[in-house]
């Protein structure tokens, strides 16, 4: 228990004194998340639009798949990118294997059916009256979509942050793609692992409580944004 008192005060002196490492790795942390998230969030919303406001057969067994993969494995998706992206893979030439680029990939990925079947959901969710107005009025198509997703724009917002959130909080994709090379591709998840089997855990408990404070702060804004 003493070890465990010690840890967590030391944890604490490294963020308040912003240790360069702890910093360092957090911000990159960040930088990958959030580059995850813009990009899945430009692609998927439209998709998702595409998805809702089309009749097609089979739709609903495509949202059901969307919904499947909510969970999947982090180490799974970080398999099938590291194939891809080996030297024996189809795209092994464009060298981005233990790169931030491949762990970008791998979230990107890994988000895409949050983002897709949240953003499905917070459309379908809006008031039919709404699209009867419009459509008497006269709108096109796409102005009853854009109409639609303004309407829809908080529960997306949610969905979006729901994805940052688990692109952040992911260990497999990071380890398997990435390298968790220092200074380079390290991320917290991979950090506190290696800290922790290294035996330094003062510095995991750091990057732990740093991880934990993300998804506080995560929480609270969809909290917030859920009441509105």
């Amino acid at each position: 228990m003493t070890e465990l008192w010690n840890g967590l005060v030391k944890a604490v002196e490294l963020i308040i004194s912003l240790d360069p490492e702890v910093m360092q790795i957090a911000g990159r942390s960040l930088m990958i998340a959030v580059s995850s998230t813009v990009i899945g969030s430009v692609i998927c919303i439209p998709v998702a639009s595409i998805i809702h406001f089309n009749r097609f057969r089979g739709k609903r067994f495509l949202v059901s798949l969307i919904q499947t993969f909510y969970s999947v494995p982090t180490v799974v998706i970080g398999l099938f990118v590291f194939v891809f992206l080996s030297n024996t893979g189809p795209l092994g030439g464009l060298g981005f294997l233990h790169t931030p680029v491949a762990i970008v990939i791998g979230q990107v990925i890994l988000i895409t059916p949050i983002l897709l079947g949240l953003t499905i959901s917070a459309l379908s969710g809006v008031d039919r009256a709404i699209l009867d107005t419009a459509r008497s009025l006269g709108a096109s198509g796409l102005q009853m979509a854009v109409l639609v997703v303004k309407e829809a724009r908080f529960a997306v917002v949610a969905a979006v942050i729901m994805g940052f959130g688990r692109a952040i909080s992911e260990l497999g994709i990071s380890l398997m793609v990435g390298g968790n090379i220092r200074g380079f591709t390290r991320v917290i998840t991979t950090a506190i692992s290696l800290e922790t089997s290294k035996g330094d855990i003062e510095l995991a408990m750091a990057l732990g409580i740093i991880l934990i404070f993300i998804a506080l702060v995560v929480n609270i804004v969809m909290n917030r944004i859920q009441q509105r």
